[in-house]
């Protein structure tokens, strides 16, 4: 493997340990929302939250009454969601490890949501992360995540560790970290293994172009 690894949480370790770091993710998204409680209507028991950070979709997920597994890098952003999944009085199991390595056996969950992970990596660690989730998931499992597009302001510029992977030396955010970006071909190549249910991109900070893909998918 190079040296583009997935090193982002060491920023987030930082980001968390502040008040106003963790107020921007502190809301679960709208569309994991919705993909949630559809995923509980057909049955769905079982989820994981991965590169959960403070775990506002992990919460969203126990509340909705699933089994509930988190995980993440940050140590910082586990203590945070168990603190507040102690406040609640909801049951939340978490976990410290790298979201290419799950320690999970095959077939655990009905869900695998991650939201604005796995592009902290270079291509190897993106087809390693997804070849975990396909394995931890069911088969006709639910796969949600986000990914970032070709059009995002951000592509291209730093130093390009990896294909279609830069590095901004001097950024002050997590772009100091690898960041890998793909278009919509490269995506459904990575997703192999996967019935891609919908595919569609949102600038996440409207008129920024932050363009981020959103994908649901079944585990074939």
């Amino acid at each position: 493997m190079n040296n583009a690894t997935a090193t982002a949480h060491m920023k987030w370790d930082q980001t968390w340990k502040t008040e106003e770091g963790r107020a921007a993710w502190s809301v679960a998204e709208p569309d994991v929302m919705e993909c949630i409680h559809a995923v509980v209507a057909r049955g769905g028991q079982t989820g994981l939250d991965l590169g959960c950070g403070i775990g506002r979709h992990a919460l969203a997920m126990a509340e909705a009454g699933m089994i509930t597994h988190a995980l993440d890098g940050s140590a910082e952003g586990l203590d945070q969601l168990d603190a507040e999944a102690l406040r609640r009085g909801l049951d939340v199991v978490t976990r410290r490890g790298p979201f290419h390595e799950l320690p999970y056996g095959d077939g655990t969950f009905d869900y695998v949501l991650t939201f604005n992970v796995i592009y902290h990596g270079d291509p190897e660690i993106v087809r390693a992360a997804i070849a975990e989730m396909h394995r931890t998931l069911k088969p006709g499992g639910t796969l949600q995540l986000t990914m970032l597009t070709r059009r995002n302001r951000n592509c291209g510029i730093g130093r390009e560790v990896a294909p279609g992977t830069f590095v901004q030396d001097d950024a002050t955010d997590d772009k100091v970290h690898p960041h890998f970006y793909c278009n919509a071909a490269e995506l459904v190549t990575l997703l192999d293994g996967f019935d891609i249910q919908s595919l569609v991109a949102k600038d996440h900070k409207p008129g920024m172009a932050h363009w981020h893909w959103h994908c649901v998918a079944e585990r074939l």
